[in-house]
């Protein structure tokens, strides 16, 4: 028999069948991500090797179990080849994160994240075929650093040497229509929506005049969304 103590929610099986979530891995990532999916409305199994762990997630999600996720019967018995979408959220022990890749990989599950705490982490599950392998640390501290950097509320990278950018509008597109600032012949960036107090968010239109206190979305090139974000 494998391993496995269940301790909150409904049938595996119902909820692999309802197109949720399994994150396997309940650590500050993966518990993290998993009750993010749960305040969205996403069914979520829960699955950690320590018993305290997923003790302290009874009733937060749909299911919750400890089980060794690196035995295939453990897997099978809860219905994770069922599952269409699965996240490895396994970080602190390499060996166990690709020991339960290629599981996954061989049940075929279609759409896998996989967690990378390194470089070599990544190009291994990579080259397993995992096709979506996400850097939680890395890229938390690419994003930080663009933020020290600049006058940056927020930044968010799109990829291929692209950005979006949260912040306030610089002096010279204050005050008059977006049409007559030329931002995007001058700067290389699109003003996309703005906020102003505690209105919802807005898209910006050619007409749209922007206020010193507004905040704006602009989006454009890494390098000139930054810039902007630096013009007073």
């Amino acid at each position: 028999m494998a391993n496995f103590r269940l301790f909150h929610g409904a049938d595996p099986n119902r909820i692999a069948e309802a197109d949720s979530v399994a994150v396997i891995g309940l650590g500050r990532f993966g518990s993290a991500l998993a009750l993010e999916l749960m305040a969205n409305g996403t069914e979520v199994l829960g699955i950690d090797g320590d018993e305290e762990t997923v003790q302290g997630l009874n009733g937060m999600l749909t299911h919750v179990v400890r089980a060794d996720a690196t035995k295939e019967e453990s897997l099978r018995q809860l219905s994770v080849p069922e599952f269409d979408r699965v996240v490895v959220a396994i970080g602190s022990d390499i060996q166990s994160s690709i020991l339960t890749t290629s599981l996954l990989l061989r049940f075929g599950i279609p759409q896998i994240w996989a967690k990378a705490v390194s470089d070599p982490h990544g190009a291994i599950l990579e080259q397993l075929g995992v096709q979506n392998v996400v850097y939680p640390e890395k890229d938390m501290g690419r994003r930080v650093a663009h933020l020290v950097r600049g006058a940056m509320q927020d930044y968010i990278d799109i990829g291929d040497d692209f950005a979006l950018v949260k912040t306030k509008p610089p002096a010279i597109v204050v005050g008059r229509p977006l049409s007559e600032t030329g931002i995007r012949n001058r700067y290389g960036v699109t003003v996309t929506a703005y906020k102003r107090g505690d209105a919802p968010w807005t898209y910006t239109t050619l007409e749209t005049v922007l206020e010193a206190e507004d905040t704006v979305l602009v989006a454009g090139t890494t390098r000139k969304a930054e810039a902007f974000s630096q013009l007073r």
